[in-house]
């Protein structure tokens, strides 16, 4: 019996995801990769995130609006998925806005980061 879940994000660009993942310390591999959950089954994904749960996994697919993570949470006892989601998003957020930024001609001067997760960027448009 299958225990995967898929859970749909707004996370649809891969370079941004991926620059998430290694912010948040996770090692990932891309390709068609298996990820592996209860009892041996696998699925594939895109891009799969090893945990320290011998046997299971996290993977990102492609779906109509972002990526969706697929993963066997019944095995996973580190990550909780509401937070990863969350920690993922921000991260993902952080990249996409500096990206649209420095496409627009800004830099960056500063950066701050505050306790409860908050950053403030200063920019400067660049003549």
């Amino acid at each position: 019996m299958s225990h995967f879940t898929t859970i749909k994000t707004k996370l649809a660009e891969r370079q941004y995801l991926l620059a998430a993942l290694t912010d948040l310390g996770y090692a990932y591999r891309e390709g068609q990769v298996q990820i592996r959950g209860y009892g041996g089954n696998r699925t594939t994904a895109e891009i799969a995130v090893a945990t320290s749960n011998p046997g299971y996994d996290i993977g990102f697919t492609p779906g109509q609006d972002g990526y969706q993570l697929v993963a066997d949470w019944w095995g996973i006892r580190d990550i909780k998925q509401d937070e990863l989601v969350a920690a993922l998003t921000r991260r993902y957020a952080y990249h996409a806005a500096r990206a649209s930024l420095e496409r627009e001609g800004f830099a960056l001067v500063s950066e701050e980061s505050e306790i409860d997760g908050r950053i403030h960027l200063v920019l400067r448009r660049v003549a």
